[in-house]
């Protein structure tokens, strides 16, 4: 009797998701598996704000399952050895997974499958990419550094795929294995700083197909323009869902062409939403191709960048949102309240830290990745050598967002800032986004720099390495 164990991953849904179907279609057992590894595997260990996110996933993929007379089984461990000790529990004939694509996943499943290929059959599926990476190259067999002639690439593929549906029975085992409790695994912190976060979020894969149909049916067809607006609901949020594979950009490209289908006045909207869904995949695909960039600039003029050496204070303040230049404060209060960042918000605030403050990006990637809810490795990476100038398709090095003027083009009403600095909420508008002078009597901290000075020095510095 054939009996598969798929091991869930980034893909905890159970539509369009290729090895679960595969595994459903072709074995008459099935036993869905979540793995939580401990192992330190350099930087794709979750951060502390996934970890949350990922215990409300998994409870809503055990309802899913348990809806159809299935369960997810929790083991805690190095994952080889807990795949070993499961195929002699089970009996397992076949072993089906989705891919990844960090370096730290790709080491680890090239020997998983070398360590059980003659134990079991092995297969592996891509369920979080539109093409693989190694399918979109230019001619002369080499990967794409800049986004623009990738996106060609791609569309030339067919971005729009057909979708497979969620099984509609699933083989069960006559016997289950033993399974950890979901508190076992110590995903939520000690103290309940979680508790506020989530009241921000719906989880799960029926949260995010109601959160891309909403979207398209509210937002997307001015999607171009108020992506930019942080005061606005304009973007997606679809972030922390393609993170953890609770929906894959499959799914989004076909519901977004099948959308734009019906709504042809929305042709803007939707070819700028599909370019961003693109964006992560292109990110991804830089990863893959550059595993070293993980923690080293792609550009490696960079290695010999002169960056500040004693900036603790610094770092600290812009972590806390306590800069004394609103936008920045905004931005970063958000995050830390409810687990994401505008995009836009983003930039700006990545553009402080790297070119006004000259504190290594590594940090700032860093302090994104433990307290975002869609702390895509990937995307985070790459977000942040843009921003730096030191990535592919990188901000010109002389581009440094000056955040007063960023806040006065993108939220001219300041409705962003009093939302996150209640200290500025009676400011006038056309005085919320300027930081605070010596003496004027606001609750609110001086400016940790001066921005014109500093924006001279961090062009000095990025001429010493321009060629």
């Amino acid at each position: 009797m054939t009996c598969a164990i798929v091991w869930f991953r980034q893909d905890l849904r159970l539509a369009d998701n290729p090895a679960w179907w595969e595994a459903c279609r072709s074995c008459e057992q099935v036993i869905p598996v979540f793995i939580d590894d401990p192992t330190p595997t350099t930087v794709s260990c979750l951060g502390a704000a996934s970890r949350v996110w990922l215990h409300h996933s998994l409870l809503n993929l055990d309802k899913a399952l348990q809806s159809q007379a299935s369960r997810l089984i929790l083991r805690q461990g190095q994952a080889l050895a807990v795949l070993k000790t499961l195929i002699q529990e089970t009996g397992a004939t076949h072993l089906f997974w989705n891919r990844c694509y960090d370096p730290a996943s790709l080491e680890r499943d090239k020997l998983i499958k070398a360590a059980l290929k003659e134990e079991l059959s092995v297969q592996s599926f891509n369920a979080s990419l539109l093409r693989e990476p190694w399918q979109v190259l230019k001619s002369d067999g080499q990967p794409y550094k800049v986004y623009t002639p990738f996106w060609k690439a791609l569309v030339k593929t067919g971005i729009t795929q057909e979708l497979l549906p969620a099984p509609v029975s699933i083989p069960r085992p006559a016997q289950w294995p033993p399974s950890l409790g979901i508190t076992d695994l110590q995903l939520l912190p000690k103290i309940a700083w979680d508790q506020v976060m989530m009241q921000a979020w719906e989880v799960g894969e029926l949260a995010a197909f109601k959160k891309l149909h909403n979207f398209l049916e509210t937002s997307v067809t001015h999607y171009k323009t108020a992506r930019d607006q942080p005061a606005v609901l304009g973007t997606s949020r679809l972030s922390p869902h393609l993170h953890f594979g609770e929906i894959g950009p499959r799914q989004i490209t076909f519901f977004a062409q099948q959308y734009l289908a019906e709504h042809p006045e929305s042709s803007a909207g939707v070819e700028h939403f599909l370019q961003e869904i693109a964006w992560r995949e292109f990110a991804w695909y830089l990863l893959y191709h550059f595993p070293q960039t993980v923690t080293e600039p792609l550009d490696q003029r960079f290695k010999n960048f002169s960056w500040e050496q004693n900036f603790d204070t610094q770092l600290q303040r812009w972590q806390q949102g306590q800069t004394g230049i609103p936008i920045i404060d905004a931005g970063m209060r958000e995050l830390w309240q409810t687990g994401w960042m505008h995009n836009r918000v983003r930039m700006i605030v990545a553009s402080l830290l790297t070119k006004n403050l000259l504190i290594p990006w590594q940090l700032g990637e860093a302090w994104f990745r433990d307290t975002l809810v869609d702390a895509d490795l990937a995307n985070n990476v790459l977000g942040w050598q843009w921003v730096a100038g030191c990535g592919a398709d990188a901000a010109p090095y002389f581009r440094i967002f000056n955040p007063i003027l960023q806040g006065e083009k993108f939220d001219p009403q300041g409705e962003y800032v009093r939302r996150w600095v209640p200290e500025l909420a009676k400011r006038a508008a056309n005085e919320i986004h300027h930081p605070r002078v010596l003496g004027d009597g606001w609750n609110y901290p001086l400016p940790i720099t001066d921005l014109a000075l500093s924006r001279q020095a961090a062009l000095e510095r990025y001429a010493r390495i321009k060629v």
